[in-house]
């Protein structure tokens, strides 16, 4: 069914119950809530800014824009693109333009000018809705994007250019527009991240979307008491794919605006949430500042919280034991997944595999995988491949791309890009992304497995591996170190510590910096090479 049903249902049977609430620390609120024992109570703590609508107000704001959409000629098939931070807004927009059979185009809000046009252009959005922290950026192309196109503000004191969400949508019917939808019709388009050139418009069905949503639910078992606190960007599969489980449960959920350490342990304990989604970088800050005591577990109620599962890139084995020695009750958990899989779960480890540390799990609901060689052929157990996936969360295309796209879509099958082995046990162990691999002196380098070992060091707070050319070995392996606040790490000390790893995978170049990482997380490898020459170098090689 589509995924807009859950949303209908709920309505129906929780529609008093809150769906979603907004929080925003960097405003505050006169109003001070706290949630101890399920029971609403005043607290003397300053609160940040607050907002909340229930799943019957939630249905309706979607209708009244899918009834807006409608009554201005968005039919079947066009697509709506969406360009806001997370807020209230976001997600009732977003199936609002499901509900009239249109499909979403959320974009990256990292995007800058040139960026926005050219994602507008290549999914031939008929409309743009956009918040106000983007006036600048659209109005340094609005001729060219609005030629054609409609393009809509949500926010206050509308630019001329762009017409009001608020009036637009005021006198539409709150009743369901009752557009036949299947799991066939196509649903949205999710961008590529880019770390590898400009995205690429990944064209999912409806079917792809629930698929995500029933998959998360069963994945983690998410209830009716349920509150699962959003941080990452709902323009990102994994931020809004995990949330689905949610919509799939009728469960409350918090859009949290912010990752400072403080703000995801107050959200967490005010709002009584249960199950947190993290990247690398969050868990480790809030580790960190627990570690220097300027967090104390003790001024929060953690008792709810359940569940602390993370994705979106591969994540440290030490950094889940020092989490579980602050949290020795929390199940943990990982996804592995890719825009074009429909976020994350296509692999997945499982809350009773946390033995596994390190693996990226085995295939999720309703998938399969396999790890095959240059030629195609399943690799042997033990061996490194590359990790290919297929089930129904499959992109149906890059939009407008055949030729990429045959290049990733085989037989049904998803060819990830990523360099994985399987354990014996049946556990995938994500090894780097197959552009990644540095090939020094004929041997394969994998980054990540430095990575990991360096990251065992107390003094390290991020590493990322590159390979840098050398006229000699065609590569050598670069370490990229951002230190701890409040440490000191020399050369020497990663040098000495990198003593416990073969000699071929020692790093032969070691830089202090802070680590570039995308809105998802991921380490922006391609801006590393790019600023320490390796591309440069590269051409050159390749040229002489």
């Amino acid at each position: 069914m589509p995924v807009t049903e859950f949303l209908e249902r709920n309505a129906r049977l929780y529609g008093d119950e809150v769906a979603l609430v907004e929080l925003n620390p960097a405003e505050r609120d006169t109003r001070r809530y706290s949630w101890k024992e399920y029971e609403l109570i005043e607290t003397s703590r300053t609160a940040p800014y607050r907002r909340e609508i229930t799943w019957s107000v939630f249905d309706e704001k979607a209708n009244r824009f899918a009834n807006m959409l409608l009554s201005r000629g968005v039919k079947k098939g066009d697509k709506v693109g969406i360009l806001m931070y997370n807020c209230l807004e976001w997600l009732p927009i977003y199936f609002g333009v499901l509900k009239t059979g249109a499909i979403a185009v959320p974009f990256n809000f990292r995007y800058d000018a040139d960026e926005i046009l050219y994602c507008v252009e290549l999914s031939e959005a008929d409309v743009v809705v956009f918040g106000p922290e983007f006036i600048g950026r659209m109005e340094a192309n609005a001729e060219r994007l609005a030629r054609g196109r409609m393009l809509i503000y949500v926010g206050d004191n509308c630019p001329p250019f762009a017409e009001s969400y608020r009036e637009l949508v005021a006198d539409c019917s709150s009743k369901s527009p009752n557009i036949p939808l299947s799991e066939d019709d196509y649903g949205a388009i999710y961008f590529s991240s880019g770390t590898t050139g400009f995205p690429k418009a990944i064209l999912h069905k409806h079917l792809s979307l629930t698929q995500a949503a029933e998959m998360e639910q069963k994945h983690h078992g998410q209830g009716r008491n349920d509150t699962f606190l959003c941080i990452p960007p709902l323009y990102h599969t994994g931020a809004k794919f995990h949330w689905m489980g949610s919509l799939v449960a009728g469960s409350r959920a918090v859009l949290l605006k912010g990752a400072k350490p403080a703000d995801i342990l107050s959200a967490m304990s005010d709002e009584h949430c249960t199950i947190a989604w993290l990247l690398v970088p969050w868990a480790q800050d809030i580790l960190d500042a627990l570690d220097r005591g300027d967090l104390k577990l003790s001024d929060y109620n953690l008792s709810q919280w359940r569940l602390m599962h993370i994705g979106a890139q591969p994540v440290p084995p030490s950094l889940i034991k020092r989490w579980k020695e602050y949290f020795p009750k929390h199940d943990y958990d990982t996804n592995y997944g890719l825009s074009e899989s429909t976020g994350p779960g296509c692999v997945h480890l499982g809350v009773e595999n946390i033995h596994k540390v390190g693996a990226i799990g085995v295939p999720g609901y309703r998938w399969e995988c396999k790890i095959v060689d240059e030629q195609g052929n399943i690799v042997k157990q033990g061996d490194v491949g590359e990790l290919c996936v297929k089930g129904p969360g499959v992109m149906t295309c890059y939009y407008n791309n055949p030729e990429a796209t045959a290049e990733v879509l085989r037989d049904g099958w998803l060819y990830t890009g990523d360099m994985a082995m399987q354990d014996a046990d049946g556990f995938i162990f994500l090894v780097d992304r197959k552009k990644d691999v540095i090939v020094s002196g004929g041997e394969n380098i994998y980054p990540v497995q430095i990575e990991d070992f360096i990251r065992t060091c107390d003094k390290v707070k991020d590493v990322a591996v590159i390979g840098l050319p050398d006229r000699r070995l065609g590569e050598i392996t670069a370490a990229i170190i951002e230190v701890k606040e409040g440490y000191t790490c020399t050369k020497e000390d990663i040098e000495e510590l990198c003593l416990g790893l073969p000699r071929y995978k020692r790093p032969k170049e070691i830089i202090f910096e802070t680590i570039p990482r995308n809105a998802t997380g991921k380490i922006e490898k391609p801006k590393l090479r790019k600023m320490h020459g390796a591309d440069n170098l590269v051409a050159k090689e390749n040229m002489g």
